[in-house]
């Protein structure tokens, strides 16, 4: 959806109600038209679903949010859009596709698989003072592929350019409206756009309407009327009906399908929580430095919390590595303090790789992988590793995927999209994150198409510690998105002042 009119078009809301109703038959028209002649894919049928729908919104110059399932194919759905758009009009602008750095490889490599006939231009580095030099290499070009931070650095060449279409990959990392990266999407100027991610609320439905506000200006109204009229009430749960409300404004413009909806044809996927009881040296050292930082952090709750949000996050994070492994926080003083969870993680370990299963562990704190990382060495198990220092990350990927080593090692940031890993049935997620979204990204990395076997996934939880707090408002939060997308109510969203509390409980 373009900027609003200044002729004094309808707005946003009034537009939405009459899609939401007029949606289902004008996709209908669409479907006849097939995929483009040069898609080099056989698409399954809610793969033309969704080519359908973005047909509709293209054709209308409409924004949306393609917000399948991970591992359902929304790049060769957004390609096959792409393609058809450059076979109806192939002297317009070229394409904009923006997505993290990590990711830029892969739409090179899926171009290539499933529209060969695209000419593909990726920017993955500016050039000095002279930015990217954007104009010389859309010359010619069907498709242009960069990151968020190239957009962000060169916010003003990419406002000063037009584009057929404007694509946000893994949009989640726009969700922050104040943020330099969100500002400088909004400035690109094109007649679509689309917003693709499995997670477009990670934390709050405010990430929903930042997301939304790139590619349908105007549909939610402010910032903050929005919080007033959805996010708070939806929160307190003193409005009952306003998540339906939500629900029947954003429906024509956000389409999600779970693999479970769709994709029959993929191996089980089983979880199971792995409860550790800490030793009684990590319980006494973990108790010890819980009450300490209760007492700080309740008393900044109760005075400001806004104004202290720092100080008590980093309070959290330091019971998260106290329950992973003490020696994380300093592993002078807990030096002779053994980590309850690595001697739980290869009890079970040791027999996955016995029975010739491959396995992926993720963990958010990258000291803790190199613990691992060090008694794998010491037990002579052969491994990759993936995580932010990593320069060759394609390298480490396909180590892994081509090699015989039966554990890599990832850091939920830099392996939690991005990647397929389908050659693993066993995944392990060695301490819990604030949001569901995250973990299913990850655990989405084996369990995808083209995964033949069943994938068991352990999460590995510190009994009567913060783990299992987090486990809990985690749960809440899956509550909320399944209720915007799938009907029913929910209730909270955000850490609030009484999740703190629960936490340090």
């Amino acid at each position: 959806m373009g900027r609003p009119a200044a002729d004094g078009r309808r707005d946003g809301h009034q537009r939405g109600l009459e899609l939401d109703r007029s949606v289902p038959a004008h996709a209908r028209g669409f479907s006849a038209a097939g995929a483009p002649r040069s898609l080099q894919a056989e698409l399954r049928p809610y793969q033309r679903e969704g080519f359908t729908w973005l047909s509709f919104l293209y054709s209308h110059r409409l924004g949306g949010v393609l917000a399948d399932d991970m591992g359902l194919g929304k790049t060769v759905q957004t390609l096959a859009l792409i393609a058809r758009a450059r076979e109806q009009d192939p002297q317009a602008p070229p394409f904009l596709v923006v997505a993290p750095a990590s990711v830029l490889p892969v739409w090179r490599r899926e171009a290539e698989r499933f529209a060969p006939e695209l000419e593909v231009r990726v920017l993955d580095r500016t050039s000095g003072s002279r930015g990217t030099d954007l104009p010389a290499a859309a010359i010619g070009a069907d498709l242009l592929v960069t990151s968020y931070s190239v957009l962000r650095i060169d916010e003003e060449e990419f406002a000063e350019a037009r584009f057929q279409g404007f694509v946000l990959d893994e949009a989640q990392f726009v969700k922050n409206r104040r943020s330099r990266t969100h500002r400088a999407a909004k400035g690109v100027r094109a007649d679509f756009r689309l917003a693709i991610t499995g997670t477009p609320m990670e934390n709050s439905l405010d990430d929903l309407w930042a997301i939304l506000d790139l590619v349908s200006p105007g549909l939610l109204g402010t910032a903050i009327g929005f919080r007033k009229r959805y996010t708070l009430p939806i929160e307190t749960g003193d409005h009952p009906g306003r998540m339906e409300l939500l629900r029947r404004r954003i429906r024509p413009f956000l389409l999600r399908r779970t693999k479970e909806l769709v994709a029959s044809e993929l191996p089980e996927k089983h979880e199971e929580v792995l409860r550790v009881t800490l030793s009684p040296e990590h319980r006494a050292v973990y108790d010890s430095v819980l009450q300490r930082e209760r007492k700080k952090v309740l008393g900044l709750i109760d005075t400001d919390l806004d104004r202290s949000r720092f100080i008590v996050f980093r309070s959290l994070t330091l019971l998260r590595m106290m329950a992973l492994d003490p020696s994380l926080v300093d592993a002078e003083a807990y030096a002779d303090v053994p980590s309850s969870k690595l001697e739980a993680l290869f009890d079970r370990l040791e027999e996955v790789i016995d029975g010739g299963h491959r396995v992926l562990l993720f963990s958010q704190f990258t000291s803790y992988l190199d613990r691992v990382a060090a008694e794998l060495d010491r037990r002579e198990v052969r491994y990759a590793h993936l995580d932010g220092s990593t320069r060759d990350r394609d390298a480490a990927v396909t180590g892994f995927r081509e090699g015989d080593a039966p554990v890599f090692l990832i850091s939920l940031k830099a392996g939690g999209f991005g990647l397929t890993l389908t050659e693993a049935d066993y995944v392990f997620l060695l301490d819990p994150w604030w949001n569901p979204a995250a973990e299913n990204q990850a655990v989405d990395r084996a369990h995808r198409i083209g995964q033949e076997r069943q994938v068991m996934v352990y999460r590995m939880i510190a009994e009567d510690t913060i783990e299992e707090k987090v486990l809990a408002l985690q749960q809440r939060k899956a509550e909320l998105f399944d209720a915007l997308t799938d009907g029913g109510e929910a209730f909270r969203s955000a850490v609030t002042a009484e999740d703190l509390r629960e936490l340090l409980s």
